[in-house]
């Protein structure tokens, strides 16, 4: 049988999920990863409720930097959403994507502003 990538990559996801959970005191930082722009969102899976979110289509993200510095500054926004919401520590859902590339320079950009993944 033949496997679509997203199909493979949305089987990880569950996978993933099934070990990964947001509360209200450590929640998730999921992220979305399109061939164009990034996403990240943080989430309680307790109440179902998006705490924070960011993307690189925000005017804040230079457009002229590549694809990878773009999601390290998109780590760094969205840290300074979770410092304002008083969050010190999250637990970090890749998606399904690999931890590397633009997914790893988020994740970067989020414990270089001083949260706990």
């Amino acid at each position: 049988m033949k496997f679509k990538k997203e199909n493979r990559r949305k089987r990880i996801h569950y996978r993933i999920r099934r070990k990964v959970n947001g509360t209200a005191e450590r929640p998730r930082v999921s992220v979305y990863r399109s061939n164009k722009e990034i996403y990240a969102q943080v989430i309680d899976d307790v109440s179902g409720h998006t705490m924070a979110s960011a993307s690189s289509r925000e005017k804040a993200v230079d457009s002229n930097l590549n694809k990878t510095e773009q999601a390290k500054q998109v780590g760094a926004i969205l840290a300074e959403r979770l410092q304002s919401n008083n969050i010190s520590t999250v637990v970090f859902d890749r998606g399904g994507y690999l931890y590397h590339g633009r997914v790893k320079a988020l994740a970067d950009g989020v414990r270089e502003a001083g949260i706990n993944l």
